[in-house]
């Protein structure tokens, strides 16, 4: 069991943080004998659950996060008065979906993919911290690589990569659409 303290602690650390709460976060914030915080949030998952809570805690960017049930999701829009979320244009979703599943890779491949200039929906993605320059190409002029960043994780909800929808599984739902399984074929 573990100590009714340290829960206490790591349940305020998770309220006040805005970014995914990290071992190497609790290992640097404990002087000495940090919990092991996946220990510690089951325990607090436990409870919430038990308890029935307004909030949850999630596994978002290799950390966690306190957030919201989003049976609730009216309620607080009607209270910030607004959306609460980051809006990206078609444009920029259409980027950064290409980005995600093909990454590393520099702008023209972006480009060949979706068939027009990409450098300012680019800015955009890079200054709202979505992607990041991964390094440079081998190719001629050496240009940028981009790749998501941990923000682009937590902006869509995911612990990993690994947890997007594969595109086999993308194909099988616009399996009725003739126009979209053009679009699954420029990612392979």
């Amino acid at each position: 069991m573990i100590d009714k303290e340290i829960e206490y602690i790591i349940e305020a650390l998770l309220f006040a943080t805005p970014e995914p709460l990290t071992q190497n976060k609790i290992n640097l914030i404990f002087e000495s004998d940090p919990p092991v915080l996946s220990d510690v949030i089951n325990q607090l998952c436990e409870r919430y659950q038990h308890e029935g809570h307004g909030v949850l805690i999630t596994a978002v960017a290799a950390g966690y996060q306190l957030v919201t049930r989003p049976d609730y999701d009216l309620y607080i829009k009607r209270l910030l008065n607004k959306s609460g979320r980051l809006m990206l244009s078609p444009a920029a979703l259409e980027t950064i979906a290409i980005v995600a599943y093909k990454q590393p890779l520099n702008r023209y491949e972006i480009e060949s993919v979706r068939g027009v200039d990409c450098s300012g929906v680019l800015k955009t993605l890079l200054s709202r911290n979505l992607i990041k320059v991964k390094g440079r190409d081998e190719g001629v002029g050496r240009p940028l690589l981009y790749a998501t960043t941990d923000k682009f994780l937590e902006y869509f909800g995911l612990n990993r990569l690994a947890d997007m929808p594969k595109l086999r599984e993308i194909e099988e739902l616009t399996a009725a659409d003739d126009n979209s399984q053009e679009q699954v074929d420029a990612f392979e």
